[in-house]
């Protein structure tokens, strides 16, 4: 029947079928390759199953998840913090501690949770200067900013003009933190992802190209980071 593209990070390809014989909407994911499809009752409008496709967004994305191989977060191995990988390390210390080139955990702690935390401030840091900065150039003002670990989407923007990041965007390079945050910002002015919109977003962050390529192709492997929970 053809195939449909559900954009994200990373996209996923669906591939679309009819079937005489259901008669109810079906997505399933293959075990073996990961491949998504939507089988659809013969006579359902199309228009009906993509938004039944669209409303399991993040299910589908959970599940396709939970197939890629997790990177583990413990002592003795490494997490992603700005686009590098840390040595995370067990040491004589009473709380964890975010060094230039490794964090340290005291010893026998629940190495993940504490990483988390370490990353989760560190991110708040980042997006609150980075918020600040790109308001600051549109004269503008946001409401308050929150921080949350969504697979759908980096970031969001109300029309009250309250902020939310994806923490886990610490881990990516800081160009692409940086991005996002005046990607959310530009929606203080423009709700919308007009021409206009994407002026602003060039004007507060010009080479933007560059970071959403680097979303699309390498987001998922922020996702497969786990913490231990």
């Amino acid at each position: 029947m053809g195939r449909h593209r559900i954009e994200g990070n990373p996209p996923i390809e669906v591939t679309l079928r009819r079937s005489a014989r259901a008669k109810r909407l079906s997505l399933r994911v293959s075990r073996l390759d990961g491949r998504v499809t939507l089988t659809l009752p013969q006579r359902l409008p199309e228009r009906e199953g993509l938004a039944f496709l669209h409303s399991r967004e993040d299910w589908l994305r959970g599940h396709l998840e939970e197939m890629a191989p997790a990177h583990l977060v413990r002592p003795g191995g490494t997490v992603p913090f700005e686009g590098r990988d840390l040595a995370v390390r067990a040491a004589g210390v009473r709380r964890a501690r975010l060094l230039p080139d490794e964090i340290l955990v005291p010893q026998g702690a629940v190495a993940g949770a504490l990483v988390r935390v370490l990353l989760k401030a560190a991110a708040r840091d980042r997006f609150a200067a980075a918020s600040d900065h790109y308001a600051t150039v549109l004269g503008l003002t946001y409401a308050r900013l929150s921080l949350r670990d969504t697979r759908s989407r980096w970031g969001s923007c109300t029309s009250q003009g309250a902020l939310m990041y994806s923490w886990r965007l610490v881990m990516a390079p800081p160009p692409v933190l940086q991005y996002v945050a005046a990607h959310e910002v530009a929606h203080l002015v423009e709700m919308n992802h007009s021409a206009a919109f994407w002026e602003i977003v060039a004007q507060l962050y010009p080479d933007h190209a560059a970071c959403r390529r680097w979303l699309r192709e390498n987001g998922d492997r922020l996702h497969r980071v786990q913490f231990g929970d």
